[in-house]
Parts: C-alpha cells; sequence; structure tokens
C-alpha cells in the first residue's frame, strides 16, 4: 500500500472535514433545543463549536491551516467559550501556523492531550470473513436511539452516560453521509462504530464494546466492514483517531492504520 506523505493541503483537508461535521452537529442540536444550546463560530480557518459543558464536541478544530491567527480572531475564540462559563480546548494539527502556538504562550494555555492521526489507503477487496459468532449490521432508523446508547455505555469508563453525551452523539448518528453499525456476538448487541464518508476520505469513528463482550473480536469485524464499505463508496483515504499507546492505536494498527500525526489539544481554564 502507498502512504500519503503528510502535507499542509493533506492536514486541512483532514482537520476540517472533522470540523464541518461536528459544526453540522452542533446546528442539527440548535435546531432541535434552541439557540442557546450549541454555537458555531468561524476562526482562524477552522472553527470553534460549542454543543454543550464538558461535551467531546466543546472544542475548536481546524485553528491555522489558512495561516497567520489573529488577536482578534483568537479574542473571538475565547469570548465564544468564556462567555458560556467553559474553558477553551482546541485541537492543534502541527501543521498550524506559529502565531497560533504563540496565542497558546502568551494566554496561559497548557497541554491537555495528545491524539493520533492514523491513516491508511483504502483498498478494494472481497467481503471479509468474520470469526463465528460474529454479526455486523447496518443500524436502520428505528435502531439509531439504540445504537446511541450502546455505544455511549462502551465508552462509560471514559465519559459519564449523560443526558447531553447521549444527545450529541444522536446528532452526530444522524449526520448527513454517516452510517452507524452494529455488532453482535452469538446474537446479541456487543458495540457499535460509526463511519463517516466524506468525499475522498472515509472517518471510522465512534467505535466502543461493551465491556462483556470485549476481546472477541467484533471490533475487527467492525473495522473489516466498514473499510469495505469506504472502499465501495469510491474512497481514498481512511483515518481515524486513536490515544497514543492506548488499544484502539495497537488495533487499529494491525489493520495497516498509521500514524500521519499528532494532535496536541491547548486548553485553558477560565480566569479568575
Amino acid at each position: 500500500m502507498e502512504y500519503p506523505l503528510l502535507s499542509l493541503e493533506l492536514a486541512r483537508e483532514i482537520e476540517l472535514e472533522e470540523a464541518e461535521a461536528a459544526v453540522a452537529c452542533a446546528e442539527r442540536l440548535m435546531a432541535a433545543q434552541g439557540d442557546g444550546a450549541g454555537a458555531v463560530a468561524s476562526v482562524g480557518g477552522g472553527y470553534a463549536i460549542y454543543c454543550g459543558a464538558n461535551s467531546p464536541v466543546t472544542q475548536a478544530v481546524g485553528l491555522g491551516l489558512d495561516g497567520v491567527v489573529s488577536n482578534e480572531e483568537f479574542d473571538r475564540l475565547e469570548e465564544l467559550y468564556f462567555s458560556r462559563k467553559e474553558p477553551v480546548r482546541v485541537e492543534t494539527c502541527p501543521m498550524a501556523d506559529g502565531s497560533l502556538i504563540e496565542h497558546y504562550r502568551e494566554r496561559g494555555y497548557h497541554v491537555s492531550e495528545f491524539s493520533n492521526v492514523m491513516v491508511r489507503p483504502v483498498e478494494k477487496s472481497g467481503a471479509a470473513a468474520l470469526p463465528d459468532g460474529i454479526e455486523i449490521h447496518k443500524a436502520a432508523d428505528g435502531e439509531i436511539d439504540l445504537w446511541t446508547l450502546t455505544v455511549a455505555q462502551g465508552f462509560a469508563e471514559d465519559f459519564p452516560v449523560t443526558h447531553e453525551i447521549i444527545s450529541v452523539m444522536r446528532m452526530f448518528a444522524d449526520g448527513k453521509n454517516t452510517e452507524c453499525y452494529f455488532a453482535r456476538v452469538d446474537g446479541k448487541i456487543a458495540g457499535g462504530a460509526t463511519l463517516a464518508l466524506r468525499g475522498r476520505i472515509a472517518g471510522l469513528f465512534g467505535a466502543s464494546t461493551l465491556p462483556q463482550f470485549r476481546n472477541r473480536g467484533g471490533q475487527t469485524a467492525l473495522l473489516h466492514v466498514r473499510m469495505q464499505r469506504a472502499a465501495e463508496r469510491g474512497c481514498e483515504l481512511a483515518m481515524s483517531l486513536a490515544v497514543p499507546g492506548s488499544a484502539s492505536q495497537r488495533n487499529i494498527t494491525r489493520r495497516g492504520f498509521r500514524t500521519l500525526y499528532t494532535r496536541v489539544k491547548f486548553e485553558r481554564e477560565l480566569p479568575s
């Protein structure tokens, strides 16, 4: 397989595809619950997104990939979050303009998280042979609430299953060109995952397994099926996110994914 080399153009494409999906999520949340439920602002070539307090979607993505980020733009970023009593969190690509890093230094930001952006070429292949007892199927319209609850429960060790988290995940599941999949083990729902079809890039996100079904092959099967579907839709590149050194990174590395770059999350608490 021929893996892509990191470039500003590729980084911008990946970051903005994800940012625009989060923007769409915030817009659906506002349409469903009113303007106070979410907010979006274009900042520094990317987007600042608010989807409720402490939501994993409440952060800025894609900043600094169109050149210099001005003081005025950075002020607008902070105002969006501080006015809502929320810390500022910015997922930062290493290709971002140096002016963004300078803003962090001057305003007292700290590093709170790292995540690897992992990619592999999408290749056409036949249907994968799934392990005995494992079944994968696409969630029907009437199963989205069940899918949302299942995946949220699979993530419960990292994020508490709150009404707010369920609502945001439901908005993502309803996204344009987003497909949700169940994994069943011996006929029982064991986990789920998402496939976001975004032009030539297929995003593999939201994979989780209920604790009692882990290490049974469900996530590997979900990965196989989503890669096959991405090939059918003509995608050229698959991408996923993983915490460095995590079980998720090990699993997708075994499936041929490689780290393209590492994001750094910079954060600033509310001013006292």
